[in-house]
Formats: structure tokens, C-alpha cells, sequence
């Protein structure tokens, strides 16, 4: 299945600084050779992991990051066991990569579908939503929902639909079906595997500028959401699926019918209140500090005799992280095993700490 993922990384001003497609991500994923050992949902070696299967994981970009800077030294040894010698991999393109990951479903939690499919019919999606053939008029079949892999265009036809369901729901004598986000996305993996819609095309897209927050405001959200409510740091490390699960919950809280949202306007929020949150992906500063210390990166970054560059004033994302790895890791393996200094392995949240101190600028200068 071909798929498509366009995502801006947004830092704290809410201006894009990286603008990511997995179509040129997964281009640098064959280019690069990840292709030779991992394949993506069983395109492509099988030396390495299946970087498309969902199995008992929950990775952030950031986790991801880390697991391969772990795995760096083996990958290295690999691709020079079978003179495979790869191109570079700038910012740009570790973010594509990170891209087409997300568009393969690598963040997404593990779902159950016999599980979904039960809840299907238990959340009563099934009394007026067909699989093939619809029930009611106004109720396209599943196999006619064109949001059903798009994640973005899901959340905006749940938020607007909501205000017609819940006249339906009136109508039947029908409560008001609260999910939580284990139950979207087993209800998710049923739906995108039956013969009708295992096939549809993947499309995300993430914008940045100035227009998110215009129309947060100019929608009325800003009214609510300010403050302790304010959401980007509220959906820190959310999903796509944990905010058309948030949304939907909330609806029936609303005093007033909330504002129909067209898919461009929708995308235009979500790129504002998600965005920077899921790919920046940092933890604890104060932890981060002593990441930075324990994993001996101030031993050289705070060492202009060292030869390593200052990271003093410069921003950080997990994209950056990947790049960098791909940059200097193979030099700076080299410098370290000389200097009898073990390779730096991350486990938790190690990454993410490492990624909040190092936005702090507090470093050591010079």
C-alpha cells in the first residue's frame, strides 16, 4: 500500500522550521539501505525488524531515536560486512524518514481487531454504519469512508458528524458512546483490514504559519483552551487516534453545537496544537543534564580542544538526533573507542530528557 505523509515540525513559535513527506522518506529509506536488512510491512529485508508491524511497543520519535543510536555500532558493522555504503542523511531527510515512519503506523499502539470488531457493534457504530452497504441515508458504508487511513480527515468527519449523531442517538434512545484511544484504534485496525479498505491510500498532512492559531481563535476554541487548558502541552505525546478520541469525547460537553471544521481547517489546528509536541518529544531538562554528563557527550561538546562542536544555542528535535547520528556517529565511534569511552546507549527516556536539556541553551559554554 502506497503512502503518503506531508508533516511540518513546529518549535515553540509555531513556525515550520522542517517540512517532512514520507514519499521522499521512503525513497531515502531504499537510497539510504535501510532496505536491504528492515523492510515496512513486509516490503523489504528481513535480516532486521519489520519497521511496520505493531508489535508490544510504544515509540515517540524521540524512542525511535534512541533505539538507533543503540543500534548504531551493529548497523555500521553490518553494512561494512556487505559493502553497503550509504548516502547522507541531512535534517531534512531524517525528518522525511520520520515521516514515512509515521505514515507506516510505526507510533501507533497496538490495536486488536477481533476486539474492534466487537466494539464496533458495541459502541452502536454499527446500527447505523454498514461495512459495504449502508443502513441509513445519511450514513455512508465504511468501505465509502475516505478518512478511514487518513487520520486527519477521520478526526474531522467524527468532530463534524458529531452534531448529526447525536440527533441520531436522541432519535434511537442511544447514550452517547464514550471511547478511549485503546478502543479507536482496535476499532481502527478492523475497519483498515477488511477487503473494502485495506488497500486505501495513507495521506497525513501537517501545515504550519500563522493560520492554526487564526482560526483556533476565530473558532472559539481559544475561549476555553487557555491557561492550565491550554492544549499543546495537554496532547504532549498524543497520537493522531488519541486526539480524534479526545475530540469525539468531547463534543457532548460542548454548551453549544461546536463549529463545522472543513479538512484544510481542521489540518490547520492540529498542525498548531499537535505538531511541535509529538516531534520535539522532550522529557526533563534535569534529567537531561545528567543524561548529558553520565553519557559523556560534555567530555567533548564542552571541549573545544575535542574537536566536537558547541551545541550551545542550537535547537533540537528528534530529527536532528537522527541526523546527527548519521552524520558523526561512525567518526565519533571511532574517537571514543581510542579513547576507551563506551558508546552512548539510551534506555526510557533518556532521548527525550537529553533533547529537553539541550533546548534549555544551559550547557556548558566554551
Amino acid at each position: 500500500m502506497k503512502r503518503f505523509l506531508a508533516l511540518l515540525v513546529i518549535p515553540a513559535a509555531y513556525a515550520a522550521t522542517i517540512a517532512a513527506d514520507s514519499t521522499r522518506g521512503e525513497g531515502l529509506f531504499q537510497t539510504l539501505h535501510c532496505i536491504q536488512c528492515h523492510s515496512v510491512n513486509g516490503h523489504g529485508g528481513t535480516i532486521a525488524p519489520d519497521l511496520g508491524r505493531l508489535v508490544d511497543r510504544n515509540f515517540t520519535p524521540a524512542s525511535l531515536a534512541a533505539t538507533m543510536w543503540n543500534h548504531a555500532p551493529t548497523m555500521w558493522a553490518a553494512m561494512r560486512e556487505r559493502n553497503v555504503t550509504a548516502g547522507d542523511l541531512t535534517d531534512q531527510g531524517a525528518a522525511d524518514l520520520l515521516a514515512y515512519f509515521y505514515a507506516a503506523r510505526f507510533f501507533e499502539k497496538p490495536g486488536d481487531a477481533g476486539r474492534g470488531k466487537a466494539l464496533f457493534t458495541e459502541k452502536h457504530c454499527a446500527q447505523c454504519h454498514g461495512i459495504s452497504t449502508p443502513k441509513l441515508p445519511a450514513a455512508p458504508p465504511v468501505s465509502e469512508w475516505q478518512g478511514i487511513n487518513q487520520p486527519i480527515e477521520l478526526v474531522n468527519a467524527m468532530w463534524n458528524h458529531a452534531t448529526t449523531m447525536k440527533q441520531e442517538f436522541l432519535r434511537q434512545k442511544i447514550a452517547w458512546p464514550h471511547l478511549d484511544s485503546q478502543d479507536l484504534t482496535d476499532m481502527l485496525v478492523y475497519l483498515r483490514n477488511l477487503p473494502g479498505t485495506r488497500n486505501a491510500t495513507v495521506h497525513v498532512e501537517i501545515v504550519a504559519g500563522p493560520q492554526g492559531q487564526e482560526l483556533f481563535q476565530e473558532k472559539g476554541c481559544s475561549g476555553c483552551h487557555h491557561g492550565k487548558l491550554s492544549l499543546p502541552p495537554l496532547l504532549k505525546g498524543q497520537t493522531l487516534t488519541d486526539i480524534a478520541v479526545d475530540m469525539w469525547n468531547h463534543e457532548p460537553l460542548m454548551a453549544a453545537s461546536p463549529p463545522t471544521l472543513d479538512l484544510g481547517q481542521m489540518r490547520q489546528i492540529i498542525s498548531y496544537i499537535w505538531a511541535e509536541q509529538f516531534f520535539e518529544d522532550s522529557g526533563s531538562a534535569s534529567a537531561g543534564a545528567r543524561v548529558f554528563t553520565g553519557k559523556h557527550c560534555a567530555g567533548c561538546h564542552n571541549n573545544p580542544s575535542s574537536g566536537a562542536p558547541s551545541l550551545v544555542g542550537q535547537s533540537f528535535n528528534s530529527a536532528v538526533m537522527i541526523s546527527a547520528l548519521w552524520h558523526h556517529g561512525p567518526g565519533m565511534l571511532d574517537r571514543m573507542k581510542a579513547q576507551n569511552v563506551p558508546w552512548p546507549r539510551f534506555e526510557d527516556h533518556q532521548m527525550s530528557d537529553l533533547l529537553a536539556f539541550l533546548n534549555t541553551g544551559a550547557q556548558k559554554k566554551p
